[in-house]
């Protein structure tokens, strides 16, 4: 909400910088973006009388203009502007001023002619091309003849003006007026402001209600009110009304239709002009019927919802109920008769509406917020006296009014001890009751305490607790006492949860994986890959997007998007990892979704940089596999690790994915991501696992034991077998770790053969043994019994031959 500070100085005596001013309602009220003056680094700009024009020579659209500026000759100016003219005044930038976007201007010459200075549009010296009124749009600005000429333009464009510029909060909807932030200083500064309810010079031989008749759905329209005005002629606004209008950030139209922006900033309340002529029968609001449309007045065809509430005519919609109005009723320059909307629609409605056709505007923003039913009338009366103002016209007699909405004012009971007891302070009765006086809120004197009833204009206060914070803003914030909390202090500690969460970032970002933190939204799509178990979708009621409308119920696709932005971005090599919740609801029924911890990463390109000592080669499952099995070994869970091939995630590579178990306790999956699923998210080849942590949490755990290295030397033997390709390295170790006996102390695969010179169906393994005794020296032939032992069992139990 744009604040011109001279606005504000009409109802109010502000004697101090609007800065100060600004400072004061971000302490008491509301959050103020900035405060601005459209002055602000421009130099030497006034008025200047156009005096004489004549072509250029050399140009088909450049003109050279003699410009009266109040020194003693007139300047030579050259402009290309298509609607400049003599005997305009314009606003001229001297030579050596300053214009928009710190620009310089100096003499100069144009295509061969002197010229002294520039003749300037009102974008070219910093106005925004939103606000410019499209009369102008594609040209200079041209004064009215009563302007003082030489005079520096910034007091006649209103940009002398500082602008305060509000940060509304939702529940603050009364502060999106003029009168609402009025109200507000009142009360700040201790001030009565006068603000009149206006009165409306009717012609008593034209009747409302024998012009137009209207019905309203009162849960769609509580409020909804008509005015007619016969006879107006359209024409620019005067312009004091269109420096309001674009100090307020909104571009001036027409007399008719600013009327209608001027009320809405005053008041807060939103109100729509319909050119009587182009209605079709009598008005009425409700739902839109399916398949209808509407062009609004942005020029865009609309397909309308059966949710969306419109304004309709005997034939067809003509507006879309408080968002945006119809093309097909508009003003335009024929307009005769006027019909003035003011109403209060369904926020909810206007929410959706909004929403749905991406369409936010000045109304629907403070439709969704609330309107005070107290000023729905006097802001249309008011609307109706400025147009027949400004473009005459006869008021006919009467309201058309389809319903009205009077709501029962709230009366809350507050105590001087309770609310001493809230804030710290050691305030009387009394002095609660003045600032509720200095807020506008009547109360009345009840036992110990203050029935206070709360105007319609603040519907943000329900609770006692409101009226709390009334105290203590209007008493001021940095007036409360301060005191320091008291208590028992104790030292803070680490859940055992908390501990091992930390102690999983720590193991992989020593691994070499680097952390990703993505959102716990996104697409259904999405959130339904990589499922570890059956689960139903967990979607928002109101998603802000439809990339994030779902809970997830995987962390893998959020790591994929990372892995893509990165790919997209030329990063190859990614090795990222993820912790975080997930979310599975086992019916549709169920009301709140299932937390679990789940731990996930990813692998693409290179793990380590390459350089002139360090040959590197392209992630695969081995080394991902690795990473995994450290991790879970790290966080020192009982029990042996397996990986059994599986197919059953369709988004993992089928031959190249395995399950993931500690003790039998299934707690995860690793793999390729499915080419499929690469070539969907745009990136290469991808390694992956994810894990259910909170199983791994659950999991009983081993202390951290040392044990001292042996003071002994070890016994190395060297073990080459033939066995049938389907055996596995697992079962090997396995039963050597088995047989092997007391002193056997580690077990290492160095070479696996398949081909040349061994039998079809068959492969070689060479294995090396540690015998160590951690008490004596061992002797030779307790580590050759020991080994012997294990030949045979390889022999027995897996058919091997030792070479």
């Amino acid at each position: 909400m744009r604040l011109a500070y001279s606005w504000l100085k009409k109802y109010l005596d502000l004697d101090m910088p609007a800065k100060d001013l600004a400072e004061k309602i971000e302490r008491t009220a509301v959050e103020v973006d900035s405060v601005t003056r459209g002055d602000n680094g421009l130099k030497k700009i006034v008025i200047g009388h156009i005096l004489s024009m004549t072509t250029h020579p050399d140009s088909d659209h450049l003109h050279i203009c003699s410009v009266d500026v109040g020194e003693d000759q007139p300047l030579q100016i050259v402009c290309g502007a298509p609607n400049v003219a003599a005997g305009q005044k314009v606003i001229v930038a001297l030579p050596n001023s300053r214009i928009g976007g710190n620009v310089k201007i100096k003499r100069s010459k144009m295509r061969g002619v002197e010229s002294e200075g520039m003749i300037c549009a009102l974008d070219e010296i910093g106005f925004s091309k939103d606000v410019v009124p499209k009369e102008w749009a594609d040209g200079i600005y041209v004064f009215d003849d009563d302007v003082p000429v030489g005079e520096p333009v910034y007091h006649y464009l209103g940009m002398d003006d500082p602008i305060i510029d509000l940060d509304v909060t939702p529940n603050r909807g009364d502060m999106l007026s003029i009168l609402g932030t009025v109200h507000e200083l009142a009360a700040i500064y201790n001030q009565h402001p006068e603000i009149k309810a206006p009165v409306v010079n009717e012609d008593p031989s034209l009747r409302a209600n024998d012009e137009i008749h209207a019905t309203a759905d009162h849960q769609l329209a509580k409020t909804y009110k008509l005015r007619v005005i016969k006879g107006v002629k359209i024409a620019p606004s005067p312009a004091w009304l269109q420096i309001t209008l674009w100090n307020a950030g909104v571009r001036p139209i027409n007399n008719v239709v600013d009327v209608t922006n001027y009320i809405l900033m005053k008041y807060g309340q939103p109100l729509h002009s319909f050119d009587q002529d182009k209605i079709d029968g009598d008005i009425t609001v409700r739902l839109a019927n399916q398949g209808e449309k509407i062009t609004t007045l942005d020029e865009e065809e609309r397909e309308l919802s059966t949710e969306d509430m419109v304004i309709a005519d005997q034939k067809q919609p003509i507006a879309i109920a408080g968002v945006m109005g119809g093309f097909n009723t508009q003003i335009d320059d024929n307009t005769k008769d006027v019909v003035l909307e003011s109403a209060i629609f369904d926020s909810f409605h206007i929410r959706k509406t909004a929403q749905r056709h991406v369409l936010h505007s000045e109304a629907s923003q403070r439709f969704e917020r609330g309107i005070n039913p107290d000023t729905v009338e006097a802001a249309v009366n008011e609307a109706a006296n400025m147009i027949q103002q400004l473009a005459g016209g006869h008021i006919a007699q009467g309201i058309v009014t389809a319903s009205e909405y009077h709501p029962e004012l709230p009366t809350i009971f507050i105590t001087a001890e309770r609310t001493n007891h809230v804030l710290g302070t050691d305030l009387s009765l009394e002095d609660i009751k003045q600032i509720f006086d200095r807020l506008g809120f009547s109360s009345e004197s009840v036992k110990d305490g203050l029935n206070v009833t709360i105007p319609a204009r603040r519907w943000d206060i329900h609770i006692e607790a409101d009226l709390f914070e009334e105290v203590a803003r209007i008493y001021g914030y940095d007036n409360l006492p301060a005191t320091l909390p008291t208590g028992r202090q104790t030292i803070g500690t680490l859940t055992p949860t908390q501990k091992i969460q930390r102690a999983s970032r720590q193991i992989l970002e020593g691994l070499g994986l680097t952390q990703a933190i993505s959102y716990s939204l996104t697409t259904e799509a999405k959130a339904s890959m990589f499922l570890m178990r059956d689960s139903k979708l967990t979607k928002l009621m109101s998603p802000m997007t439809q990339d994030h409308s779902t809970l997830r119920m995987n962390i893998l696709s959020g790591l994929l998007d990372d892995v893509a932005y990165n790919h997209a971005h030329k990063v190859d090599d990614v090795a990222l990892y993820e912790t975080g919740r997930v979310f599975y609801k086992d019916s549709d029924d169920q009301v709140r979704p299932e937390e679990v911890e789940h731990i996930a990463g990813v692998l693409t390109g290179n793990l380590t940089d390459p350089s002139w000592n360090n040959h590197v080669s392209p992630v695969d499952f081995y080394q991902l596999k690795g990473i995994v099995d450290q991790f879970i070994t790290n966080l020192g869970v009982n029990g042996a690790i397996t990986y059994t091939p599986t197919d059953r995630y369709p988004e993992m590579h089928p031959g190249r994915t395995a399950d993931i178990a500690v003790h039998g306790h299934y707690v995860g999956f690793i793999g390729q991501v499915h080419p499929k699923i690469a070539k969907q998210f745009k990136i290469k080849q991808t390694y992956a696992f994810e894990l259910n942590m909170q199983t791994l949490i659950d999991l009983p755990k081993t202390d951290d034991q040392y044990q001292a290295i042996s003071k002994y030397p070890s016994v190395k033997r060297d073990i080459s077998l033939l066995v049938d390709t389907s055996v596995s390295n697992d079962q090997v170790v396995e039963l050597m770790n088995k047989r092997g006996g007391a002193f056997l102390h580690d077990i290492q695969l160095f070479d696996v053969y398949e081909g040349k010179n061994v039998p079809n169906g068959k492969k070689s393994m060479a294995y090396s043994l540690v015998y160590v005794n951690p008490r004596e020296t061992l002797k030779d032939e307790v580590v050759t019994a020991a080994f012997e032992k294990v030949k045979k069992h390889l022999t027995d139990e897996l058919n091997a031959e030792i070479r």
